[in-house]
């Protein structure tokens, strides 16, 4: 049994900057945990001295480490040592990772820890499998294309699913020669910090990477807008997004990648292949934690000959889910990571209600001592337009649509804002095909859903749900600019000796 004492975590309270933690003079930060409302550490925010200081020591250890120049392997060398060391510590990091998030330890041990782990393998394996280009040219010209790293890479992260996520911005952007400063969430900041001391231990040079604990108002937007910064990386809500591509633009008009929300849908056919099997992918991308996945399918678009049958089966299912404190090995419901995340949820479901909604099963929040839950909720009859078809609930929140053709499926599954992710569920190859085309979003998966332990493929979406790509060899690419070098080529010294020596004739 996995199961722990949350007390018994041992957590770092400060930021790490330069190879060593170190105390911030800002306002103090409560972080609570979310399974019993405990505060289970105070911080103070790392201030814009403190933001100035890791940025500064971030551009310093890029010169004097080599990490930027160094053979590629020898990069490599230092992401495998981490990832062994990381693998070591497993358990603890999968407690500190659900000490104080939704993450249950069932899943930050089976998925989380080890997909950080192999993120690590992955890009150190990533530094020295790309390429330049060198293009056709005239024999006395060449035209190269070379690709370096940026320099100071600016990440931010957000507390859903806080190792994975993290470590899908960092081992890229340190494996392809940046220095990156991250700044997690505050709310859950515990495994990045321990992330950056193993980092260290497995050789990673001081200042390369640092780990800064403060809100995204004051640290993370002092971190966008600092000078030093050359990329930034965010992942969070799509109106944080905007305000960071704003800061950007306006200090240094820096490159920026967004990974922002989402509203997926899951369109399923009559000629869908196990509906039991579906029901299961649509119950389990609601409750997996919560809700609070931004490609949670919490938009079931299904045609209306199969669409009882299956709405059975799924509520059948999302009524097992168990809720329980994250250090709790039997959860499969986690708590909501706030009261006011809690309240945004009844205020959604409560409107699409009034406005006519019929609520088929849950609906209601619940609290368990100082914890607060909701219940697994499915709704029909939603009115086009509602906010719960809009916007993201980040809760266990399934809308359900019916159809009668193809063309009235895909109108359905398409939304006027988002484009993260799709499911699509059929037999029919040929509609599968052509429905994965049509529908407007970065990722589709078809008779699947959810990323589950894939690192390989890009991930990342249209429209307001952002634009660059996390995982993948594209991830790895993104932190690299090109540099074009044309040379014009002389005659060799031969040729030109004979020349003269003819001409001298």
């Amino acid at each position: 049994m996995h199961s722990f004492a949350p007390d018994t975590v041992e957590l770092d309270r400060r930021s790490f900057v330069d190879g060593n933690f170190l105390e911030n003079k800002g306002a103090p930060i409560e972080v609570h945990r979310p399974s019993d409302g405990k505060i289970a550490a105070v911080f103070h925010e790392a201030d814009e001295g403190v933001v100035d200081h890791a940025v500064t020591a971030a551009k310093e250890a890029l010169k004097r480490s080599g990490w930027a120049t160094a053979a590629p392997r020898q990069r490599a060398a230092v992401m495998r040592r981490w990832a062994a060391l990381v693998e070591k510590h497993s358990l603890a990091m999968a407690q500190l990772e659900s000490v104080c998030s939704s993450r249950p330890i069932a899943e930050t041990l089976e998925r989380d820890v080890p997909v950080a782990i192999e993120l690590l393998r992955f890009y150190g394996e990533c530094a020295d499998k790309t390429s330049g280009e060198v293009f056709e040219t005239p024999r006395d010209v060449w035209s190269l294309t070379l690709h370096e790293p940026y320099g100071v890479v600016a990440a931010i992260s957000p507390w859903n699913v806080p190792l994975l996520l993290a470590t899908a911005k960092f081992a890229p952007a340190l494996a392809a020669g940046n220095a990156v400063v991250l700044k997690p969430s505050e709310l859950t900041p515990f495994s990045a910090l321990r992330m950056a001391a193993l980092a260290v231990e497995a050789g990673l040079p001081h200042g390369l990477f640092n780990v800064l604990v403060g809100t995204g108002q004051h640290t993370g937007s002092a971190l966008v807008r600092h000078p030093g910064v050359s990329y930034v990386t965010f992942t969070g809500s799509t109106r944080t997004g905007a305000a960071v591509m704003t800061d950007a633009a306006h200090h240094g008009m820096k490159p920026v990648s967004l990974e922002l929300g989402g509203k997926s849908p899951q369109l399923v056919f009559a000629d869908a292949p196990d509906l039991g099997r579906v029901a299961e992918m649509v119950a389990s991308s609601i409750t997996r934690n919560s809700g609070q996945i931004c490609f949670c399918g919490s938009r079931l678009v299904v045609q209306r000959d199969v669409a009882q049958n299956l709405l059975e089966r799924i509520v059948d299912r999302v009524k097992t889910a168990r809720p329980g404190p994250t250090w709790s090995e039997a959860t499969t419901l986690p708590p909501l990571i706030s009261m006011p995340q809690a309240e945004r949820a009844q205020r959604i479901v409560d409107q699409a209600r009034a406005a006519g909604g019929e609520l088929v099963c849950g609906g209601q929040r619940f609290m368990d001592g100082k914890a607060v839950f909701f219940e697994p909720t499915v709704i029909t009859n939603v009115q086009p337009g509602s906010e719960v078809l809009r916007d993201e609930v980040f809760g266990p929140v399934l809308t359900v649509q019916t159809f009668d053709n193809y063309e009235e499926g895909l109108a359905l599954a398409a939304h006027p804002l988002y484009g993260l992710s799709a499911g699509i569920h059929t037999s029919d190859i040929d509609k599968a095909l052509a429905a994965a085309q049509s529908v407007e979003a970065g990722v589709v998966w078809v008779n699947a859903y959810g990323r589950s332990d894939d690192i390989v493929s890009p991930f990342g979406g249209f429209k307001q749900s952002g634009f660059g790509k996390d995982f993948g060899v594209a991830a790895f690419e993104k932190y690299r600019r090109a540099r074009n070098v044309w040379i014009r080529l002389g005659q060799p010294r031969a040729a030109a000796e004979a020349a003269h020596a003819e001409i001298a004739k």
